[in-house]
């Protein structure tokens, strides 16, 4: 099977349009319509909103958290080995 990618912007909801494809009449084929997710824009705190949150002394009453500078380092280093072990499709 050959496949052919094409990537287009919906202009018409609903409809997709192809033209000029290397097929022929009486030539099956088959679609599959994958959507792209726009990812959601974050918002960026400033240092007021920053302090005002909670996040500034998140782990001052934890008694379980000595050092909260490795602690904070070994939480990254585990959310950046997290995707590495799922398997990808």
């Amino acid at each position: 099977m050959q496949a052919i990618r094409l990537q287009k912007t919906i202009e018409k909801n609903g409809e997709i349009s192809f033209q000029n494809l290397p097929v022929v009449a009486g030539q099956k084929v088959e679609v599959i319509v994958l959507l792209s997710i726009l990812p959601a824009k974050k918002k960026v705190l400033t240092a007021r909103e920053l302090l005002d949150s909670s996040l500034i002394g998140l782990w001052e009453e934890r008694d379980d958290i000595t050092d909260s500078l490795t602690y904070a380092r070994q939480l990254r280093e585990q959310s950046q080995k997290r995707g590495h072990d799922s398997p990808r499709y």
